[in-house]
């Protein structure tokens, strides 16, 4: 008598216990994104410092000496800046590169199974070498400055995990888009370009009325970007604007996460 073996998608979690099992099989995709992404490059591992710094050239000119922007502390306007252009550079370049992971290696999965979430995250995972060596040139600003950072910068790793986990919701939710719908490689810059000016990253939050102020949370990188001014420079927290984007990054990383797991058993068909 014959054995037939039947193999069925596991739908009754968010493949969150296959995923572990084959954590190794993740560590090597990322390994291969940061690979791939200084290949044959004269710079290198070197453009990860450049794009903070001129970006931070250029909004410390215009945005801080022509445009007359201040701080809302006792702090220079430069630190100001970093400290919210770190975390949105890193949220950026993910979505940015994530969004389009599936497309791009539509190869993989069309031949092979494995868990398609490790495709948009080992994009995520990569980019966060990038983020920990804005960090660094963070640090080293500070010190140019000789700003003693304030004690609350114990909560900076809080903040970095609360950044990692907004960027792979929305990832996993536009990468799936791509996949079925192929409009979004043109959606996806011009929403992180608008989504930018809708970020607190060269202005403070305190320009809008206070009883406005939550509405900004909306925008998960609001309450992030105001929370490492706050862990950072010594800034009063905004609690607010915290608990707001905090529930609107649990929404983004859940409707992320759902729609990608009800979509995926499609994509070898669509891609």
């Amino acid at each position: 008598m014959a054995v037939e073996t039947v193999i069925r998608p596991n739908q009754r979690d968010l493949a969150l216990t296959e995923a572990y099992a084959r954590r190794d099989l993740l560590y090597f995709l990322i390994w291969r994104d940061i690979k791939i992404r200084y290949k044959q490059t004269v710079l290198g591992v070197a453009w990860a410092v450049l794009v903070p710094v001129i970006q931070l050239v250029i909004f410390s000119v215009i945005f801080g000496r022509l445009a007359g922007i201040k701080p809302d502390g006792d702090y220079p306007y430069t630190l100001f800046v970093l400290a919210g252009l770190v975390p949105w550079t890193f949220f950026a370049q993910s979505v940015t590169q994530g969004g389009q992971s599936l497309v791009n290696q539509q190869h993989l999965f069309t031949k092979v199974y494995f868990p398609r979430l490790f495709v948009p995250t080992g994009t995520v995972g990569g980019c966060f070498v990038d983020l920990l060596i804005s960090f660094g040139v963070f640090a080293a600003v500070i010190a140019w400055y000789r700003f003693i950072p304030a004690w609350q910068v114990i909560f900076v790793p809080v903040l970095i995990a609360w950044t990692i986990l907004v960027s792979l919701g929305a990832v996993y939710l536009l990468s799936a888009l791509s996949v079925a719908y192929r409009d979004f490689r043109y959606v996806i810059p011009f929403m992180i370009q608008s989504l930018m000016y809708l970020s607190p990253v060269v202005y403070s939050v305190e320009i809008v009325p206070e009883q406005y102020q939550w509405l900004l949370g909306v925008n998960p990188l609001a309450g992030i970007i105001d929370g490492f001014r706050s862990a950072i420079l010594g800034k009063s927290w905004n609690l607010p604007l915290l608990l707001t984007s905090l529930c609107s990054t649990a929404v983004v990383l859940l409707a992320g996460v759902m729609y990608f797991r009800n979509t995926e058993r499609r994509f070898a068909d669509i891609a």
